[in-house]
């Protein structure tokens, strides 16, 4: 199977140096960042990097065992949201923001699939920072994998069924030395929304 512009879209230096490095400095001073306990394989563990949520009212978004409200949008957020939507072709009612503070921090494999997402999820992912490298691989063939150098600036859109099939993670890396922040915008199906 082979990742198409229809599954996977990458789009370098959406966010100028100049504007990038100011969104970086306003979201880390600005958000507040947690490190959560999030349940994998039966036992609580820290997540490697530290996270938060953002969104409209009522966008709840739960994964590995925990339950997230959002806390609301801020002008940054929303700054970046409204480029992050124009990218996509789509709206996005929430935000999950990961703060790698170095190369030691990480996300293991996964595929954003959770039944709140809806069943083809449009997800832009915005990095600010330093750049990381993004993996993918076939659930069925793990052989099988691609990989993309997140640079600053920058947003991937996913979308189709790329979650169906393929799996994606940020690997730790002792190359990295800097901080990155990683904003996926999604949009979570509440119950008021309709076809629900």
């Amino acid at each position: 199977m082979i990742i198409t512009p229809e599954l996977l879209s990458y789009f370098p230096e959406v966010f100028p140096v100049k504007e990038s490095k100011a969104l970086f400095e306003k979201l880390t001073k600005n958000i507040a960042w947690r490190q959560e306990s999030i349940i994998i394989f039966g036992r609580k563990v820290l997540t490697p990097r530290l996270t938060a949520w953002h969104g409209d009212a009522g966008a709840v978004y739960k994964y590995s065992g925990v339950s997230f409200d959002p806390l609301p949008w801020t002008e940054e957020l929303l700054c970046i949201k409204s480029k992050a939507e124009a990218l996509a072709g789509t709206t996005f009612n929430s935000v999950l923001l990961n703060l790698y503070r170095d190369g030691s921090d990480s996300m293991g494999w996964h595929s954003d699939d959770e039944p709140q997402l809806g069943r083809d999820p449009i997800i832009a992912s915005v990095n600010l920072g330093e750049a990381r490298r993004f993996d993918l691989r076939l659930k069925t063939e793990h052989q099988q994998k691609l990989q993309i150098l997140l640079e600053d600036g920058s947003v991937l859109v996913m979308k189709s069924d790329l979650q169906h099939y393929w799996q994606h993670q940020v690997a730790k890396s002792a190359k990295v030395k800097g901080p990155r922040i990683n904003l996926t915008f999604r949009t979570i199906k509440t119950r008021s929304m309709p076809g629900r």
